[in-house]
């Protein structure tokens, strides 16, 4: 076995990393578009609630990727999991087709959310594009898994230039030459991008997978109920996480300006996710490449300094005056609306540190298989945040977007927190 170094961790990492910027600009450059069509406001509110609604649809796969790099090692393994794949993805067609009838997504949105009207119809437009989203996503992000475990991390980013390429080409039709609004703009271009890189990626792993299936000397496999003790901490841990999103949608909803709160958040939450992209790209690097106490020393560093790197790179765009650069020249928000981020903006600096943190102590835990502890952090995780969403807006009168953002770094610092003890003792037990 060939001895880790930084410079392996660094050559492995960097497509992922590409990868997850990649993805990152995905939400600058349709808010961007959106902004700049009518109705901006509108738009912008709509799109944020709808993708907040596919995110929870998209939790129980969100972690496959995770999964495929840790399970699959022949054709056992490989059959076993693709079925367990196919079978979430049908239940997640079925679950968008469910929401989007009438009765059920006016009482979601209307009477629960608490959405104008203009909004909700909005929405409703939207989430009938993204059904194919979240099915899309699991299918490749099972294939990608393999790739990693198979060291072709380049692959993986080679897919996502063919997603952002049919992206942009879908915006950019439906943007210069047709009048629909902006939200479905920004909803067809979100489908038609990951359609056509599950497609791909399904191309460039015929090799890889020819490979897997071919492996004879090692006859290991798994029970499908080994696969669902296995995972069903990590659904679990992304709905936990993503079905917080309407959460707080909802809490914006009834705070002080609540329009401009769901026009901004999305705005926001875009530019951060570019930061996040670091440590959300970091957990597969620490299960592929997690053997040894030699290994995880070099993980660690490898991850504060990241840490350091990411809070250093957004504290330029929050606190200087590449702030408004983006807000509005990038992003095309209006000058109120870029006036009124500023603050929420100061406050999400820190965030992208915790991620990294959280994904490094996912890591070791997901390569030692053990994942109840990663659901149970999650779950302080999404009650804090409410707890903290209802004592700010109820209690202080907090604008919404301002008490979201205090909300998601408190409460991911609680989940950090609590991950600590069974992390130092997965590593006893493993290093």
């Amino acid at each position: 076995m060939e001895k880790l170094t930084y410079k392996k961790i660094f050559v492995f990492w960097i497509p992922l990393l590409a990868t997850w910027l990649m993805m990152s600009a995905e939400g600058p450059y349709l808010t961007a578009l959106i902004a700049r069509l009518a109705e901006p406001e509108f738009n912008l509110a709509a799109y944020g609630v709808a993708f907040s609604l596919a995110l929870i649809v998209e939790s129980p796969v969100i972690m496959l990727l995770s999964a495929s790099v840790a399970l699959v090692e022949n054709k056992y393994t490989f059959y076993k999991l693709r079925n367990f794949v196919y079978s979430i993805n049908f239940a997640l067609i079925l679950v968008m087709t469910i929401l989007i009838l009438p009765p059920v997504f006016n009482y979601l949105a209307i009477t629960v959310i608490n959405l104008p009207v203009r909004v909700a119809n909005l929405t409703h437009m939207a989430v009938v594009l993204l059904i194919p989203w979240a099915p899309a996503i699991g299918y490749r992000r099972f294939y990608q898994g393999i790739m990693i475990r198979n060291n072709k991390t380049r692959l993986v980013a080679y897919g996502t230039v063919i997603r952002l390429i049919s992206m942009s080409v879908t915006a950019f039709i439906f943007f210069n030459f047709t009048k629909v609004p902006g939200v479905i703009v920004g909803a067809a271009a979100l489908s038609a991008g990951v359609v056509v890189e599950a497609l791909a990626t399904r191309f460039m792993s015929v090799n890889i997978i020819k490979k897997v299936i071919s492996e004879s000397y090692n006859e290991k496999t798994i029970t499908y109920k080994e696969i669902i003790k296995f995972y069903y901490p990590l659904i679990l841990t992304s709905f936990i996480s993503l079905g917080v999103h309407p959460v707080v949608t909802f809490f914006m909803g009834q705070s002080r300006m609540s329009l401009e709160s769901l026009a901004v958040l999305p705005v926001l939450n875009s530019l951060v996710f570019i930061f996040r992209a670091f440590g959300l790209s970091y957990q597969e690097v620490g299960i592929a490449l997690m053997k040894s106490k030699k290994e995880y020393q070099l993980l660690r560093n490898f991850a504060s300094l990241m840490a350091v790197t990411v809070v250093t790179g957004l504290a330029l765009f929050s606190i200087t005056p590449l702030r408004d650069i983006w807000l509005i020249n990038v992003a095309g928000l209006p000058i109120h609306l870029a006036e009124f981020s500023h603050l929420p903006l100061i406050i999400y600096t820190i965030f992208p540190a915790t991620t990294v943190w959280i994904n490094f102590q996912r890591s070791l835990l997901v390569y030692a298989r053990d994942t109840k502890p990663i659901t149970y952090a999650s779950l302080i995780e999404v009650v804090g945040i409410i707890f903290i969403l209802f004592i700010t807006i109820k209690y202080f009168s907090m604008i919404g977007v301002v008490a979201a953002i205090i909300a998601y770094t408190l409460g991911r610092f609680t989940a950090n927190y609590y991950l600590i003890k069974p992390f130092e003792r997965v590593k006893k037990l493993l290093l």
